[in-house]
C-alpha cells in the first residue's frame, strides 16, 4: 500500500534521532515510515527534511518538492489542514500529539468530517482527555510510540561510582520545585550524588545565549545549585542518551498534565533505568508503579523513593531489571502493525 506521512514543522529525517536532540513528537515522526517500510508498504514522508533522500527504504521528500499528487493512506501530522495535503483513496488518518482540546473547534471538525478522518492518540491518558472536552463523533483510537532501537539494545547498566539522577524535563514543568527539593531534601542525605539537568535551553544560557524571560529564574537556580551537585547537560541523540542512562541511577520526573506520553520516561526505562515521577497524566503510563519505578503522591514520598535508588543497591537493582525486561517490549515495528488497522 501506498502510505504518504506528512508535516510542515521543522527540519528533520529519519536519520536525525540517531545523532540530534529533537522533540519525542517529531521522533516519533521520524520513526513510525521505516517501520511501515518493513511491513512492506511504499512509504513517503514529506516534512522539512535538510534534503530530499531515501532512508531505510522511505522516501524523505522535502516541503517545497514536488507534491505528491495522490496516495492510499495519508497519515497528517498534528495539523488538521493537513489531511488535505493530498487526496487519498483509502484512509486519512491525523496523527495527535498534544493536549487535544483544538480538536472540538467548529472549523476543526469541519475539516475531521469533510476529510472523514480517523484521529491517533498517544496513549490512553491522552484520548481520555479528548473524551472529556467536547463532542466525539470522530473515530479514534490510542496507538502508543514505540522505542527506538538505540534503547532496546543498549548495553547493560554500568552505574557511576558517584550516583547519578537525571532530570528531561522541559524547565517550565516543574524544573524549579525539583530543584528544590534536590537541594533542600535529597541532596544532604546522597552527598556524593549528582543531578544532571539536560536541556537545551538552559544550556544555550549556560553558553551566553538569551533565553525566554520566564526561563532565567530556573536557570539562575540551576546555576546556584552547582554546589550541591547539579550540572546543566546538553541533550543528544539517542545513541549517546542511551548511554547517559545506563550510567545513571534514576530518572527524576517531575511530570505535567499538559504531557501526553512522556518519551524520555519510556526511553530510559529500556535501558533499565528507574523512574521517581509525580502522577500526572501520561507519567502514569510509562511504567509500573512500585516495580520499575515509583509514583510520588508528594514530596516525602518523592524524596524517599529518590534515595533509596541513589543509595540502597539492591532496591535500585531490583527496579533496573524489572525496567528493562517490562521497557524494551514497545517496538516500533508493533506500532506499525496497530496503524495498519487503520488502513482497511
Amino acid at each position: 500500500m501506498l502510505v504518504t506521512l506528512v508535516d510542515d514543522s521543522i527540519p528533520f529525517n529519519g536519520m536525525t534521532p540517531a545523532y540530534q536532540p529533537i522533540g519525542g513528537a517529531e521522533k516519533a515522526f521520524a520513526s513510525l515510515p521505516a517501520a511501515l517500510a518493513r511491513q512492506g508498504h511504499v512509504v513517503r514522508a514529506v516534512n522539512r527534511s535538510p534534503n530530499s533522500l531515501s532512508f531505510e527504504n522511505v522516501s524523505w521528500i522535502h516541503w517545497d518538492g514536488r507534491k505528491p499528487p495522490i496516495t492510499e493512506v495519508l497519515i497528517a501530522f498534528r495539523k488538521p489542514l493537513l489531511l488535505e495535503f493530498t487526496r487519498a483513496t483509502r484512509a486519512r488518518i491525523l496523527w495527535v500529539t498534544g493536549p487535544p482540546a483544538y480538536l472540538h473547534r467548529p472549523a476543526v471538525h469541519d475539516v475531521l468530517s469533510r476529510t472523514d478522518a480517523k484521529l491517533v492518540f498517544l496513549g490512553n491518558a491522552h484520548s481520555e482527555a479528548y473524551r472529556t472536552e467536547g463532542e466525539n463523533a470522530v473515530y479514534y483510537r490510542s496507538i502508543a510510540p514505540g522505542v527506538r532501537e538505540e534503547y532496546r539494545s543498549v548495553d547493560e547498566m554500568t552505574p557511576d561510582d558517584a550516583p547519578v539522577a537525571v532530570v528531561t524535563t522541559h524547565p517550565r514543568h516543574d524544573l524549579d520545585w525539583l530543584l528544590e527539593l534536590w537541594v533542600e531534601r535529597i541532596r544532604p542525605k546522597a552527598p556524593n550524588a549528582e543531578l544532571q539537568v539536560y536541556s537545551a535551553a538552559l544550556k544555550r544560557a549556560e553558553d551566553g545565549e538569551e533565553i525566554a524571560d520566564e526561563l532565567k529564574p530556573v536557570h539562575e537556580k540551576a546555576r546556584a545549585a552547582a554546589g550541591h551537585g547539579v550540572s546543566i547537560m546538553p541533550p543528544s541523540g539517542d545513541r549517546d542518551m542511551a548511554k547517559v542512562y545506563a550510567r545513571a541511577r534514576v530518572h527524576l520526573y517531575p511530570g505535567s498534565e499538559r504531557e501526553m506520553y512522556c518519551s524520555t520516561l519510556a526511553e530510559s526505562q529500556a535501558v533499565g533505568l528507574p523512574a521517581v515521577a509525580r502522577p500526572m497524566r501520561a507519567v502514569k503510563e510509562r511504567f509500573t508503579d512500585r516495580q520499575s519505578g515509583f509514583l510520588a503522591p508528594d514530596d516525602d514520598a518523592f524524596v524517599e523513593n529518590a534515595l533509596a535508588m541513589l543509595n540502597d543497591d539492591d532496591a535500585f537493582w531490583t527496579a533496573s531489571k524489572t525496567a528493562r525486561r517490562t521497557g524494551r517490549g514497545r517496538s516500533w515495528d508493533s506500532v506499525a502493525s496497530e496503524f495498519e488497522t487503520l488502513f482497511r
